[in-house]
């Protein structure tokens, strides 16, 4: 798929390195959450997907990383370099990704940060609907030394 002078595609291993130096610019994740090419490739395995927008240089400037748990997608590390924002390739991107839940039969679920308008917005324009008063919690890394 062609976006002017961009391509959305399937993530390859190769695509990595590039793909961390965006998550990192644009504050979506990295290896330091367990965004590894292991988790990635893991995932993928399990029925998932990942749509990379590339330059035709190869430069990677978004991704859209989707999950499974063979119940719903979830959609993760959705975003666009900001130089590429307003120019409706996150529309394409997330079409695309919606595409891939739907004919998978999967409900897709996503979370966003509450002062994201812009996203929140374009999420709410595909028909997403807020959960309502739900807190979400997480435990990155376990201290060997706390016990319940």
């Amino acid at each position: 798929m062609e976006f002017k002078d961009l391509m959305i595609v399937k993530y390859e291993r190769a695509d990595y390195e590039d793909l961390i130096c965006l998550w990192e610019d644009i504050h979506l994740g990295g290896a330091k959450r367990g965004d590894t090419p292991e988790i990635i490739d893991e995932t993928i395995n399990n029925g998932g997907y990942m749509f990379v927008v590339k330059k035709k240089s190869g430069k990677i400037v978004g991704s859209s990383w989707l999950t499974t748990d063979k119940r719903r997608n979830y959609l993760h590390h959705f975003g666009i370099r900001e130089e590429f924002r307003g120019s409706g390739l996150a529309q394409k991107l997330l079409d695309m990704s919606l595409d891939f839940s739907r004919k998978n039969g999967l409900q897709i679920k996503l979370e966003v940060h509450k002062d994201n308008f812009k996203a929140i917005k374009l999420y709410e324009n595909f028909n997403f609907k807020y959960l309502g008063d739900y807190l979400v919690y997480i435990i990155r890394e376990y201290d060997e030394k706390e016990k319940l």
